[in-house]
């Protein structure tokens, strides 16, 4: 099976690289090629996108590409829906000339994030930002394409790796005496490990166009928290693991406290049912998951 796998180079595609590898020939897209056998793509070239894919003819695509700069997407309009809603699209498009299945990962952020309970698949999807509006456009052409397609919305993605929560946190407690993080919004940490580990099941147990494996699936870590409770949990493991000298407060404040361009959603909780029971799927508690990511840190000791 030849898998191609768009974002090679991004937060989440350094982790797909290895949990796929066993499963086929990965070909690693990235946009400048880096590294001996990547190959470079323009995913915002129709021509490039179209070229690539009737070339390798994959049996699988996996796009962990996306335009994810929240705040920024707010005023960069066309590169935000040029990668998060045209290239699904494409891909759906593509995906079924050559025969592919298509896997691509959506957001919390399609939901308005005011229910009180844990989103289901089926919920309304009311973007209160440029970024959300874009990912469930993107949604929607891969849905229209007629390829076989796994949607996979996930939230709060974090790693050791790039620019993130985590990444940021400790950058922070290591220059400051004490720290001021959001309390009033809700979610499920997923750390980019366990959705790479997660996506390689899923490919596993996937029959694309049999049975009801097909649309939209909730993916994330289990439990909920605030962004104030996931900083504190940052700071308690590094410090138990020797990356931080001390423990440094964590004060909670209220999303006007901080504005931000781009609007938050309030309430990020997402149902797994549905992906746990079509996949068999097990998915850890969010302060598990944490603590297995940052178990590696080097200690500054």
């Amino acid at each position: 099976m030849t898998i191609l796998l768009l974002g090679a180079d991004g937060q989440l595609g350094g982790y797909l690289r290895s949990t796929l590898a066993p499963l086929g020939r990965v070909v690693a897209v990235t946009r400048r090629g880096a590294g001996g056998s990547d190959i470079a793509c323009d995913l915002t070239d129709r021509n490039a996108v179209r070229e690539l894919l009737l070339a390798e003819r994959p049996s699988l695509v996996v796009n962990a590409s996306a335009y994810t700069a929240v705040d920024a997407a707010e005023h960069d309009i066309e590169a935000a829906r040029a990668m998060n809603a045209t290239l699904p699209g494409l891909l759906g498009e593509i995906g079924r000339t050559v025969g592919a299945g298509i896997i691509h990962y959506s957001t919390d952020y399609v939901f308005a994030g005011d229910a009180r309970h844990s989103y289901r698949e089926a919920d309304v999807t009311v973007p209160v930002n440029v970024y959300g509006q874009t990912k469930l456009e993107g949604e929607q052409s891969l849905a229209a394409s007629g390829a076989d397609h796994l949607i996979l919305r996930t939230a709060w993605v974090y790693s050791l790796q790039g620019r993130n929560f985590l990444t940021t946190m400790l950058r922070l407690a290591r220059e400051r005496g004490e720290l001021s993080v959001v309390a009033d919004q809700h979610g499920s940490p997923t750390s980019a490990p366990l959705l790479a580990r997660s996506t390689a099941h899923i490919v596993k147990n996937w029959h694309p166009g049999r049975g009801r494996q097909q649309g939209v699936y909730h993916l994330t870590a289990s439990g909920s928290t605030t962004w104030h409770g996931f900083a504190e949990a940052i700071i308690a493991n590094a410090v138990a693991v020797g990356a931080l000298s001390h423990p440094v407060p964590v004060k909670a404040i209220t999303t006007s406290a901080f504005p931000t361009p781009a609007r938050r959603p309030a309430w990020s909780l997402l149902d797994t049912h549905r992906i746990k029971a079509d996949f068999a799927l097990a998915l850890p508690r969010w302060e598990d998951d944490l603590a297995e990511v940052m178990a590696p840190l080097p200690s500054r000791a």
